[in-house]
């Protein structure tokens, strides 16, 4: 039967990137049915909510959800439930899309875009396994109130609480230990189980987990040294997994080491393999309908639905591929564009992917 795919562009470059992306999908498989919905601030334009009923409904029911981007400053101001950030949050909670997967790949022909000598990063291919719907982002309670104890009390504080259920942590090392297997069985579990509870709990769980894949090298580090170790050694990583917090700030930091966050796809699962799959860039509403944003991130995010929701795995390394060969001939989107190379549009490279995909 054919897979139903939920298209929500967003705002900004999310319709300029997402077309792109759609192409590439049309050209594997036009039997895909794409079902496109508002969201973001194009949404609550035109019907009041940045997540409306019809939109989280569409996306409920379909296989997997291929995502742009959504904000823009001109939502500054409205009341938090209302801004179009609101929207992925919702989407999270509301498909209980709890594993984010975020590849750092470095292509062969970016070496020289990234910020790291060449000695220390060619050859980088690593993945983030974050757990996403868990952790300070959503920890109950949280909030505002007056100390009652020590030296500042009666002042004001600020708090919010760091929790994980083992249920939690279980289901997110499954993930990571599996994606290990499949690949070159080495996973790090990152924590700061030397001061925090919650990451000591995290640590005997992820080792209790690790006694059912004898075949995967398990290893600990703490986020400090993580962040370090990202920059002076990134080779040394094959697949890491940690919690919401620590993952948000590792991934961001990898997206540098591949020259550009351009770059970055990534996936949110959940139990069922249903996924959210969306660029790791924002919505860039300063050079949105200029022709100009980098749409590959969205083309490999593509790649991921493929691989991940829809189990086609030759698929998406048709398109990886395609992305590799139209790399190394030197087009380039302004975010990577280096002299000596050719400077592309977002439609320009868009044609490209899909004459590397027809010759083949």
């Amino acid at each position: 039967m054919s897979k139903n795919i939920a298209v929500l562009a967003g705002d900004g470059i999310g319709p300029e990137i997402i077309e792109q992306a759609i192409r590439v999908i049309k050209f594997i498989d036009p039997t895909l049915i794409l079902n496109e919905a508002p969201i973001g601030g194009a949404a609550f334009d035109l019907l009041g909510h940045p997540l409306p009923e019809s939109t989280l409904e569409l996306a409920k029911k379909s296989d997997a959800v291929l995502f742009g981007a959504v904000g823009d400053w001109k939502y500054d101001n409205l009341p938090r439930h209302l801004r179009p950030e609101q929207a992925i949050l919702g989407l999270r909670k509301s498909l209980k899309l709890f594993a984010n997967l975020r590849p750092a790949v470095l292509y062969p022909g970016l070496l020289n875009a990234s910020t790291l000598k060449k000695e220390i990063v060619s050859g980088l291919n690593l993945l983030i396994v974050r757990e996403l719907t868990g952790d300070v982002y959503f920890g109950m309670p949280r909030g505002v109130r007056k100390v009652i104890d020590g030296e500042f009390i009666d002042d004001l504080e600020g708090f919010d609480t760091m929790r994980y259920a083992e249920s939690e942590v279980r289901r997110i090392a499954k993930i990571a230990f599996e994606i290990s297997r499949s690949r070159n069985k080495k996973l790090c579990s990152i924590d700061k189980a030397n001061v925090l509870e919650t990451s000591q709990f995290w640590r005997n769980i992820i080792i209790d987990v690790s006694k059912n894949y004898p075949d995967v090298e398990l290893s600990h580090m703490y986020i400090d040294n993580a962040a370090m170790q990202l920059v002076k050694n990134p080779l040394q990583f094959d697949v890491i997994v940690t919690g919401n917090l620590f993952g948000d700030i590792l991934s961001d930091e990898a997206s540098m080491l591949t020259g550009s966050i351009g770059m970055l796809p990534s996936a949110s699962l959940n139990a069922n393999k249903q996924g959210l799959y969306e660029p790791s860039h924002g919505s860039a509403p300063d050079i949105a309908g200029k022709n100009i944003a980098n749409p590959l991130a969205t083309i490999l995010s593509a790649a991921m639905l493929l691989r991940y929701s829809l189990n086609r795995e030759k698929d998406a390394l048709k398109i990886e591929n395609a992305v590799q060969q139209v790399l190394n001939d030197g087009l380039r989107t302004s975010d990577i564009y280096e002299e000596g190379y050719y400077k592309v549009g977002t439609k320009e490279m868009g044609d490209a992917i899909l004459k590397k995909l027809s010759n083949k």
